[in-house]
């Protein structure tokens, strides 16, 4: 693969709805869109999914912007590939900024998906044609309105409930849903908003509401008193922040800081290293699911192919499109089938196409870079 031009697209979509978090609220989603062009002519399209401010993570579209175009596409550019795992090692000496990288190499899956006219999910080694979803419930105003919340998802054929968590909005929202839906598979997410000692002044009640787990209580880069907790709770431990690579998947499992791992891809440098996570995982006999970070089409598609690997076992935050946009910057729109599955892509690459009216439309800069 010989990459002629980059052209990087910041672009800015509203959301259906407002997504709250311990961390915060957003109506609008800003990410990174990057279309890297082949000299036969091809393309191939990532994303990078920083967010506008640095709450989930210390990256940003701007972070993101800079470092692309002074360290990675200069690196993507002088050089051909082989394969997209080269590109990984060829940047490893670029410290941190894995969203960043993640979106580069996913631009590479993708092209190379269609130069070699197989689909992501194949040269991944995903097993199946549909992944279980569930869906991702912000805070609600009350625990009233999130019962609303999750019985309409209920309705629309979610089978798996994610709620987030806070101090002062926890205990009782969990006990509210699991009141009005007894057996629905339910999970929570505090988005590392607790101390270990207010996790277990606060959290210990949610052992009795049979919960699939509890994510990432504690400091988005803690696994020591992630151990110390997970040893006095019946329900498993997820960690999702605290996971940046396969070293820390090892170390966490080993440990006993958790028995299950959320893997996205964008966190942790691209799809190489999640399937990397994937197999360590598999090992020490850990299930994985897939994290979801409100995806246009782009990355939604690549979450899709990455959790059709045989050890993604739990439903993955992976909603239909319609979830988050009216208005998706592809063509392809993903639905929610009658079995509460999402269908993986089966064409060449990522196997979407970019409807470009709809990128320019949502686009506030871009920029294109050229092979010197």
């Amino acid at each position: 693969m010989r990459i002629e031009h980059v052209t990087v697209y910041h672009v800015r979509m509203p959301l259906q709805h407002a997504f709250v978090t311990s961390t915060g609220g957003r109506s609008e989603r800003d990410a990174l869109i990057l279309e890297v062009r082949e000299a036969s002519g091809a393309v191939g399209w990532g994303e990078c999914v920083a967010g506008l401010e640095p709450r989930y993570s210390e990256e940003t579209v701007h972070t993101a912007w800079a470092v692309l175009e002074h360290f990675l596409l200069p690196v993507l550019l002088e050089r051909d590939w082989a394969h997209p795992q080269e590109f990984p090692q060829a940047v490893a000496w670029v410290r941190g900024h894995p969203m960043a990288k993640a979106g580069v190499e996913m631009a590479l899956w993708d092209l190379y998906g269609k130069l070699q006219g197989r689909s992501l999910k194949d040269l991944l080694g995903g097993v199946r044609d549909r992944v279980a979803v569930g869906v991702s419930i912000g805070i609600q105003p009350t625990p009233e309105d999130l019962v609303r919340r999750v019985a309409l998802f209920l309705e629309q054929g979610y089978r798996r409930i994610k709620i987030k968590i806070r101090p002062g909005r926890d205990v009782q929202d969990v006990a509210a849903v699991r009141r009005a839906f007894p057996e629905v598979p339910l999970q929570v997410d505090a988005n590392s908003a607790y101390t270990l000692t207010m996790a277990r002044e606060r959290l210990r009640p949610l052992d009795e509401y049979d919960l699939l787990l509890i994510e990432q209580p504690l400091a988005h880069d803690d696994l020591w008193d992630h151990r110390a907790l997970q040893a006095e709770f019946r329900t498993p431990l997820c960690l999702d922040e605290s996971i940046r690579h396969r070293r820390a998947a090892r170390q966490a499992l080993e440990m006993g800081a958790c028995r299950i791992i959320n893997i996205k891809q964008g966190r942790v440098g691209g799809l190489t290293e999640a399937v990397a996570i994937h197999d360590v995982a598999r090992e020490k006999g850990a299930p994985v699911w897939c994290g979801g970070m409100l995806e246009t089409g782009i990355g939604r598609a690549a979450n899709l192919a990455l959790a059709s690997l045989p050890n993604f076992r739990l439903p993955g935050d992976i909603s239909a499109t319609d979830r988050y946009y009216a208005r998706d910057i592809t063509v392809q729109r993903f639905t929610l089938n009658e079995d509460g599955t999402v269908s993986v892509p089966t064409a060449p690459g990522l196997g979407v196409e970019v409807d470009r009216e709809a990128l320019a439309h949502y686009t506030l800069a871009s920029r294109r870079w050229s092979r010197a």
